[in-house]
């Protein structure tokens, strides 16, 4: 058992899963860096040293609120590149986008996008700090080597031989043609020089300049379709977030192409449901059916932000929550299915002294993305696109230009009171899930945060080549709530582990109106809390 007693701050904290990236975090907020600074240290870090949850070969989502409530949200998403169609997938006799290899690497990186977007806010605010001081860290883990975690040597490896041999995994993350065990020293140097070149350059060469040649070049070379000219195309994009108006506090969260409506939803309709005890089986019940009423309306609707076909604020609408929380039989389980959409994941928090709270996930998908790891760069790539369907009449269909949808979706909430707190979760489409266990139980049942995120969790829905969806539970569950879920008809999947991977990596920090800082991360993961 994790400890139960949350850390608090004077002034900033930082929360990651990798301790290497709370210590950048917390360095760059030493030396003067505000939130954002700090939260690009922790960034390029963990895109090194957690290789199986994140790259720079990904995507990324900033839930960002200044000082003075101005709240912003940066997409960092990258499109399916221009070869990536229908009938060259198809000609090539797929049904399907494959889930590994280069045909799984189809989509533009934004992670380094989103860096650039959060640096320019960042200077705007006040911020000083050099692109190279920030990057620093990240490049001397990747040069001199860093320890293989425990997380990563738990990853699951779906399609496992396709992802051995996919180009460049084994002699990039392999050791002797073996999984690597906890502790082992990694180095990544082809990523260090990139990392470095871009650290003097700037962030655009990444994509315009000699790195993004080089990018380019590679990508051609194992077969991926994405083209020079896409990767001078992208930019990231800086939206207005989604928000939700609760009792006490309005919570804000990611538009499409991501979860974070059905997060919203399952917040929305679990109020309406007037639960009064914590972790009781109304508690679980009440929000394991939110959690099928919500993901259903999402993925029956959310698509690729310029494509909608309805403003996504019309699902939030009261009339629109009171008709699915009505829905809900608060005695029986509902018999609705959620398709499989598992990944590996970063969340990451970062609060600074003058008040600007930063909400960040970063991803490359499943554990180690289309395993791609293209030769010159040592940029591993995300297989984000494999959400993609090959049918010209889904919701998602493949299509150049496109975004994928996506399970990142980073939160926050702003409190009446004036606290602030930013949350959120890897896990796929387990993270609506997991985000409203952590914030019921800390916002509407006055749990501490850290108590929070030690506690149990359960996830509903089907694990890839899983056939039916089952409600998975942690093995600290009370048995008398677990026995009342089966009687409701819950197909309860029991678990022996006290703390699994597949109940997500969370994390939290709150803001107090006085400038204290509380922030914890998740016993599941390898990270913590730290600051100043």
């Amino acid at each position: 058992m994790a400890t139960t007693e949350t850390p608090v701050f004077m002034s900033a904290a930082v929360a990651a899963p990798h301790n290497l990236a709370v210590e950048a975090g917390r360095n760059v907020l030493i030396e003067g860096g505000n939130a954002l600074e700090a939260m690009v240290a922790m960034a390029a870090t963990i895109a090194v040293v957690y290789p199986h949850m994140t790259a720079i070969g990904g995507d990324s989502f900033w839930v960002v609120r200044e000082a003075k409530g101005r709240m912003h949200l940066i997409e960092a998403c990258g499109p399916a590149g221009s070869l990536a169609t229908i009938a060259r997938y198809r000609a090539l006799g797929h049904d399907i986008v494959p889930v590994r290899g280069p045909l799984a690497a189809l989509t533009v990186p934004g992670t380094i996008g989103g860096w650039a977007m959060a640096l320019e806010a960042a200077k705007a605010l006040g911020g000083r700090m050099g692109l190279k001081d920030l990057l620093t860290n990240a490049v001397g883990h990747a040069r001199n080597g860093y320890p293989v975690s425990s997380s990563e040597t738990r990853a699951l490896w779906r399609e496992p031989e396709a992802l051995r041999a996919a180009p460049g995994f084994a002699e990039t993350f392999l050791f002797d043609g073996e999984k690597p065990k906890v502790g082992q020293t990694r180095k990544a140097e082809k990523l260090a020089d990139v990392l470095d070149h871009i650290g003097h350059a700037g962030l655009d060469d990444f994509y315009r300049g000699d790195v993004g040649r080089e990018i380019a070049g590679d990508l051609e070379r194992i077969g991926a379709p994405i083209v020079r000219a896409d990767l001078e195309r992208y930019r990231a994009q800086l939206r207005a977030p989604l928000s939700l108006n609760l009792d006490g506090m309005t919570v804000f969260n990611t538009p499409p192409p991501t979860l974070g409506l059905a997060s919203l939803l399952i917040l929305g309709i679990f109020e309406r449901l007037n639960v009064r005890v914590r972790d009781s089986f109304e508690h679980v019940h009440g929000l394991v059916e939110a959690t099928k009423r919500a993901m259903a309306i999402s993925a029956a609707n959310v698509t690729d932000f310029d494509r909608m076909t309805r403003d996504t604020a019309d699902f939030l609408e009261p009339l629109v929550i009171e008709r699915e929380a009505d829905r809900i039989d608060m005695r029986r389980a509902a018999g609705l299915k959620l398709e499989p959409a598992e990944a590996d994941t970063v969340w990451m928090g970062a609060v600074d002294g003058n008040g600007l709270c930063v909400s960040m996930i970063q991803s490359i998908f499943w554990d180690y993305g289309s395993g791609c790891v293209l030769p010159k760069t040592g940029i591993l790539m995300q297989n984000r696109g494999i959400s993609f369907s090959l049918d010209e009449d889904a919701v998602n269909p493949l299509q150049p230009g496109r975004r994928p949808p996506h399970t990142l979706n980073p939160a926050m909430a702003v409190f009446d009171d004036g606290r602030v707190m930013p949350y959120g979760t890897q896990g796929g489409d387990g993270q609506p899930q997991f985000q409203a266990q952590v914030f019921t139980r800390v916002a509407r049942f006055g749990m501490g945060l850290a108590e929070a995120l030690d506690a149990p969790r359960w996830r509903y829905g089907a694990r890839w080549r899983q056939p039916a969806p089952t409600l998975k539970l942690e093995s600290r569950f009370d048995p008398s709530l677990v026995a009342a879920l089966e009687k409701a008809g819950h197909d309860v999947e029991h678990t022996d582990t006290p703390y699994a991977d597949q109940f997500g990596h969370a994390g939290a920090l709150v803001r107090h109106p006085r400038g204290h800082v509380e922030a914890a991360h998740d016993p599941r993961a390898d990270g913590g809390a730290a600051g100043i």
